[in-house]
């Protein structure tokens, strides 16, 4: 059971933003998520969107830094990935 976090190198809002993920399931993700204040809307599906302020909270909590295209793998290869057209599972 691990949480991923890839750098924050994607813009929006003005700032840059991270993804974390878990390879295990949504429940764990959502308590990592909750350990570092992140907010239930930061949830996008299959991921949490993280404002690269809180990137260096989430490792310091235990996420594993990791490159983006390594957290698409892990997350596909895990039966996470909820592609856009996808319906997310409700929290």
């Amino acid at each position: 059971m691990t949480i991923y976090i890839d750098p924050p190198n994607w813009p929006g809002h003005g700032r840059m933003w991270s993804h974390m993920i878990s390879d295990v399931s949504f429940e764990e993700l959502h308590e990592a998520a909750a350990a570092i204040g992140a907010p239930p809307h930061a949830f996008d599906g299959d991921h949490y969107d993280i404002p690269s302020y809180r990137y260096a909270d989430a490792v310091a909590a235990g996420a594993v830094e990791i490159g983006s295209k390594e957290l698409v793998r892990l997350l596909t290869t895990a039966g996470l990935r909820r592609p856009k057209h996808r319906p997310a599972p409700h929290r």
